[in-house]
């Protein structure tokens, strides 16, 4: 059983409180490092992965060793034992992983909302913790395994400050750790960049791209079964659909979040206004970083476009901005900055924006270790919900 790994303390691993999509548990290493569950499709992305794609993705820092650990009272936490095998990341110390010392996640036998009852002052405070500045949290969270809590008309209730989303992904993939596998058991983990650790109020939107979510090896079931998602959403229609989402709300002070439940249902107007409701703080339109975003978008289409035998099946797409607004005299230099540095593509307003790729699992490529299929030219599907996305966005700048 792995403990201590030349000198250097295990790390408990804490949830990642800003997950706002996918299935898969994401966990925090450290401040500046999550690590998820190691799909050998995915690691042959990251290696292998075109010099121009890598600013589009986030940074991959190598795989680590990760075990469960069960205290007496039956409670589960995950352990990582830094090694060789950490390509990214120094010496972690856990000292900022005491939280796990008074907060255990529960074994399989526990309910989601007993679970939730039981961790959420906690939870509260990493959340509050990892977003530096007040915030006011909801202090009666509940737990939902459908969807998060939304009003007749589909609006998020206030009462949703917070957001459960990596909660409930954490939850299930530690029951299913616990059932499959004894404490013993190494699972590797890919380590990747917290693309989300330089903004205070990190607004997150996440977006399955593509037109087809299946990969080449799914069953004939699970092929059906995505065929029809597909279908019956924006998928079909756009390209893209809404997989997740948190907006932070300036003028009440806590993030508006959405769940994939919600994307599935949204129609083509009602992506538009969802994708206008990421971009508004509960005051105004956020202007700011609307066009930052379009002009990546625009890039990482170009880039896209040159990526022949590339197909990003079920692959995501995270656009994100800070919800701490600049200050008002931070802002007037900065549309006067534009000005002058969009001439030289370089706009200082691109730092309060990112566009990243992520959730590599069922891509393929020509020379893929994985490869099941070799395809020709670029993934059209992407690439026809990009353009559906940057017009969407174009139209939202122009006030149509």
């Amino acid at each position: 059983m792995v403990g201590q790994s030349e000198g250097r303390r295990a790390v408990l691993l804490e949830p990642f409180v800003h997950q706002v999509g996918g299935h898969m548990s994401m966990m925090k290493y450290d401040e500046h490092t999550v690590c998820k569950p190691l799909v050998m499709q995915e690691r042959s992305f990251y290696e292998s992965l075109p010099l121009a794609m890598k600013q589009f993705t986030p940074q991959y820092k190598g795989v680590i060793s990760v075990h469960l650990k069960k205290d007496s009272l039956g409670n589960l936490t995950l352990l990582a034992s830094p090694s060789l095998q950490h390509e990214g990341c120094g010496r972690v110390d856990n000292t900022s992983s005491d939280i796990w010392h008074k907060y255990k996640w529960a074994a399989s036998t526990s309910s989601g909302t007993e679970l939730v009852k039981r961790c959420h002052t906690q939870l509260t405070k990493t959340f509050k913790d990892s977003c530096p500045g007040k915030m006011r949290l909801r202090t009666e969270l509940q737990y939902c395994t459908d969807s998060l809590l939304e009003d007749a008309n589909r609006n998020q209730t206030e009462k949703n400050s917070s957001n459960p989303w990596g909660l409930h992904c954490h939850r299930q993939h530690l029951n299913r750790m616990s059932s499959k596998y004894n404490e013993n058991k190494l699972h590797q983990f890919l380590l990747l960049e917290n693309v989300v650790s330089k903004y205070n109020y990190p607004c997150i939107l996440d977006l399955k791209m593509g037109t087809r979510q299946h990969g080449d090896d799914a069953s004939e079931e699970k092929k059906a079964r995505h065929i029809k998602k597909c279908e019956q959403s924006t998928s079909a229609s756009l390209g893209v659909r809404v997989c997740g989402m948190q907006v932070y709300q300036a003028d009440a002070g806590h993030f508006l979040c959405k769940d994939k439940y919600y994307g599935r249902k949204l129609s083509p107007e009602g992506f538009r206004q969802t994708l206008q409701q990421f971009l508004c703080n509960g005051n105004h339109l956020r202007t700011d970083v609307l066009e930052p975003i379009i002009l990546k978008l625009k890039a990482l289409l170009s880039v896209i476009k040159k990526q022949s035998s590339y197909r990003f099946y079920s692959s995501s797409l995270l656009i994100i901005y800070d919800g701490l607004e600049p200050k008002e005299s931070t802002a007037a230099l900065d549309n006067h900055l534009q000005g002058h540095f969009q001439r030289t593509n370089c706009t200082t307003s691109h730092s309060r924006v990112d566009v990243r790729m992520i959730d590599f699992a069922h891509t393929t490529f020509k020379g893929s270790k994985c490869n099941h299929t070799t395809y020709d030219g670029p993934d059209h599907g992407y690439i026809f919900g990009l353009e559906n996305l940057i017009k969407i966005l174009q139209n939202i700048s122009e006030g149509k």
